[in-house]
């Protein structure tokens, strides 16, 4: 039997909205670390421990039940006890936390020794209230002042936070088999234990961010099957499509999949909108918010509804250099800390970011595609008409035709592409590309945006509008591939630099062009092939950038590293140009990858390290997860071999299937197109795939013959 392997750091988090805790295996959170209790942005608990007469607990096992859920079992070392020795491993500790608006912690002790025993329990928690910003950095820098009361009477220690007008506090009640005392920082019970009994204390962390409170739940763990996490889950398994693949070891990533999504949902404006990841994108995210909407339309609508709602309320009415504010443009990040509220950072919201204006357009399109709802076309044709012009006016800084980008105001993002770190943009030698930088897949972007949205106005009974965006598409396309396509490399050009000369770099964001369509279909077979190229496929996934390049390394963020986002959508590009093969390649290297993670939950992304056949994938240092758009490369996936090509409008759906040999036969139930939902059979025999049509009207179903 081979060796199974679990990849990545282990960890005890449990989140909900936009409060998350994460901690070390045993539940505590260590001084000076990355982890704790953040809620909103601030950072409520940064220490976090459990003693027994001053010595720590010892871990032997633990593990998150669910999203909102998790238990650690500990015991403990030998302990000088009042009243007897208590021998090392004959307490058992367990620590059940969940949360659901506050957290809830239980701890459990059980005595193993045959004769009464007497210790202190001990609990060391601090708070330190920094940003979250400043904890990703691991330096924090205290502007306010903290204040802790302590009320016996109460059992209940509050710690609050106040600097001029921002506000943050914690206060954490107690509820045991013996009365706490606080001291020195501690909070202190004195445990008593006859042979074989148990000790229990609940923990209840009532959180406050400004104006808002979150009450701990009152309820136990064991009695949290009806909570609102639990039942906000098994709604969106009740809205969405249900996927049953014979294979169990296959099944597993797309129901895990299909859960960290909906955990990762959050509530803005009476919306449910995806965040973009844990622990440190608990929040709205433009260009990833967009991406995971239009990977998760196959499983619910209901997600790109509330997005484009909220993007769209926020979208940029003027000028602003310090949050790289534009009329028309589509924000990039919120944020709701301290650093925000007093303006030290622009996320307020921040709008750098050069293509969530057109994704919004796309994600418009591709709703519409699947809905057939002409509402929501009519409410959100002013934001679209203002997302078009910001293309023309702005995405378009010198009027050259392309879209490019450079930050407006000092200390906006030097990149403000999908790769938007420091390093993310090189010469073909190394060096840092110059601004304003003209990136491939931003082109295909806007392709897929006036293309998209000529079909929108010619639904809309606008003629001369969809005309006028149908010949700006088509120039685009021209301008794009006389510009960017290399005949010696056989392959488009990374970018343009700031004197509009190619990057002739190989990197993955090429794979977003075939995905909008902008690549000749005479040039598709190079670009696929130099994708599928050793240097650029790991055999887990495709790099970002390619390993012959000198700035290649394969735990950097961006120069090698491989993103399952960036997967999905190279093989939905791949599928769209019928490289089928190809696309089922990528979807088997990630799915396969899937299967090592803890949970066959897909981090943001991992190591760029070859596959030999004899390993396992690496996960990057500081990778979310989950990740929606990673966990939504899943249903990228899904789509490209499927060939799900929803027409809601005429109210059809097109299917060309062409399932691998690794993935013979798929069910999809609860598959909505526009007023329809279908249960489809998938099913591979041979090299053909055969579609039977289970539930729903098979005369809607159109399937492309081979």
């Amino acid at each position: 039997m081979p060796l199974q392997i679990t990849v990545g750091p282990p960890q005890l988090r449990v989140h909900a909205g936009q409060t998350v805790w994460s901690a070390a295996p045993d539940g505590s959170v260590a001084n000076h670390s990355t982890g704790g209790l953040i809620c909103r942005d601030t950072r409520l608990i940064s220490t976090w421990a459990l003693y027994a007469n001053d010595q720590p607990w010892e871990l032997l096992n633990s593990g998150d039940l669910t999203y909102f859920a998790a238990r650690a079992f500990l015991t403990n070392r030998e302990l000088a006890g009042r009243d007897a020795a208590i021998p090392a491993r004959s307490l058992g500790l367990v620590l059940s936390r969940w949360i659901d608006g506050g957290v809830h912690d239980d701890i459990d002790i059980t005595s193993h020794v045959q004769v009464p025993v007497r210790f202190t329990l001990e609990l060391a928690m601090r708070s330190d209230f920094a940003d979250i910003f400043e904890v990703r950095k691991a330096a924090t820098s205290r502007l306010g002042r903290v204040q802790s009361e302590w009320s016996s009477a109460h059992q209940t220690l509050r710690t609050s936070y106040r600097n001029e007008d921002f506000h943050r506090a914690i206060a954490l009640r107690a509820r045991a088999d013996s009365p706490a005392a606080y001291a020195n920082g501690r909070l202190c019970f004195d445990v008593v234990l006859e042979p074989g009994a148990t000790w229990h204390a609940c923990l209840f962390y009532d959180l406050e961010a400004g104006s808002e409170r979150h009450t701990a739940p009152h309820d136990c763990l064991n009695d949290a099957a009806d909570s609102r996490p639990a039942r906000a889950l098994a709604q969106w398994h009740a809205e969405s499509i249900a996927i049953e693949v014979a294979n169990p070891d296959l099944a597993r990533p797309f129901l895990q999949a299909r859960d960290d999504i909906g955990a990762l949902r959050i509530a803005v404006d009476g919306e449910q909108v995806p965040a973009a990841g844990m622990p440190w994108f608990l929040c709205l995210f433009g260009r990833d918010t967009l991406i995971t909407s239009m990977q998760s339309l196959p499983l619910s609508a209901s997600l790109a509804r509330g997005t484009l709602a909220v993007l769209g309320a926020r979208q940029a009415t003027g000028f602003d250099a310090f949050r790289d504010a534009e009329p028309g443009k589509i924000l990039h990040e919120l944020r709701t800390g301290e650093l925000a509220h007093f303006g030290r950072i622009p996320h307020t919201p921040y709008y750098g970011s050069a293509d969530a204006t057109p994704l919004y357009l796309m994600l418009l399109h591709q709703t519409w595609r699947w809905t057939g709802d002409r509402a929501l076309l009519e409410a959100h044709l002013p934001t679209a008409e203002a997302c078009l012009d910001w293309i023309d006016r702005h995405g378009d800084r010198d009027g050259d035709g392309f879209q490019e980008y450079g930050a407006r105001g000092e200390g906006g993002y030097e990149n403000q592409g999908w790769k938007d770190a420091g390093d993310a943009v090189l010469y073909p030698d190394g060096s840092p590309v110059t601004n304003p930088k003209a990136l491939c897949e931003m082109q295909g972007y806007a392709y897929a945006a006036w293309s998209g949205m000529a079909e929108i106005f010619a639904a809309l009974g606008r003629p001369d509008r969809a005309a006028e965006l149908t010949r700006r598409a088509a120039a685009l396309y021209n301008r794009f591939n006389d510009t960017f396509w290399n005949e010696e490399d056989g392959f488009y050009a990374f970018a343009l630099d700031g004197a509009k000369q190619p990057v002739r770099s190989i990197a993955s964001n090429v794979g977003h062009c075939l995905w909008t369509g902008i690549v000749r279909p005479d040039r598709a077979r190079r670009v696929a092939d130099r994708l599928m190229a050793p240097d650029m496929f790991s055999g887990w996934g495709v790099r970002t950038l390619s390993a012959l390049h000198p700035a290649y390394n394969p735990i950097s963020y961006h120069n090698g590293s491989v993103w399952p986002h960036d997967n999905g959508l190279i093989a939905q590009g791949l599928a769209r140009y019928c490289f089928h093969d190809e696309a089922a390649r990528i979807a088997h290297g990630i799915s396969s990858a899937a299967s090592y993670f803890a949970m066959n939950q897909v981090p943001e992304l991992f190591a760029g390290i070859p596959r030999n056949g004899t390993d396992f994938p690496v996960q990057c240092i500081g990778a979310n997860v989950p990740q929606a758009w990673a966990a939504g490369s899943t249903f990228s996936f899904l789509q490209a071999l499927l060939g799900l090509q929803p027409d809601a409008p005429a109210g059809l759906l097109r299917l060309d299937p062409h399932l691998p040999d690794w993935l013979p036969d798929i069910i999809l139930r609860r598959l909505r197109v526009g007023g329809q939902t279908f249960d489809l059979h998938f099913h591979r025999d041979g090299a053909h795939t055969d579609v039977k049509v289970l539930r729903g009207d098979p005369g809607a179903v159109r399937v492309a013959r081979e």
